[in-house]
């Protein structure tokens, strides 16, 4: 039986360390020399090789389907250039094994900063409608390879998301 697929939108709202909070962290500048502190990035990568690199990703649109979260280490993403950019997220649930859909939210990201994904959250993007954009990349080494779980809406339950 072919069942028409069902598209959600989620609108996108301005990123903040409040809203975000639920998902990871929002860093911005801070002066140069100021101690550590719950702003800065909580990092776990003790689980392996830490990877800092930067990805270059072509115009991906608004729409996913597929959503992704690793459990062993924490992720952080920013855009260079100062490019906004748009994500969408859900919160940790270890123990399960879907996202929680009433949960799922999307986010604006500016330029100016960047996110700390916490361990085991749920995300789809980087989406954006440059012709590209160049993202930094903090994770393992092995990340995509070994720490990569991933749910398809479409597949399981015929459903699409559009970040509007």
């Amino acid at each position: 039986m072919n069942r028409s697929k069902t598209i959600q939108q989620l609108q996108a709202q301005l990123i903040t360390p409040e809203n975000f909070r639920p998902y990871g962290q929002v860093i911005f500048a801070s002066k140069d020399g100021k101690p550590f502190d719950g702003e800065d990035a909580q990092l776990m990568l003790d689980k392996g090789t830490p990877r800092f690199y930067i990805m270059q990703l072509h115009c991906r649109g608004r729409k996913f389907h597929k959503i992704t979260r690793h459990m062993q280490c924490t992720q952080c993403l920013g855009s260079l250039e100062g490019k906004e950019w748009l994500i969408g997220v859900c919160p940790p649930n270890n123990n399960v094994e879907v996202p929680d859909l009433k949960n799922i939210a999307a986010f604006r990201i500016p330029g100016n900063c960047f996110i700390k994904l916490n361990v085991g959250t749920w995300h789809a993007g980087p989406y954006f409608e440059h012709r590209f954009v160049d993202f930094y990349n903090l994770e393992l080494s092995d990340t995509n390879v070994v720490d990569h779980f991933t749910y398809d809406f479409l597949k399981h339950q015929n459903l699409e998301f559009e970040i509007v």
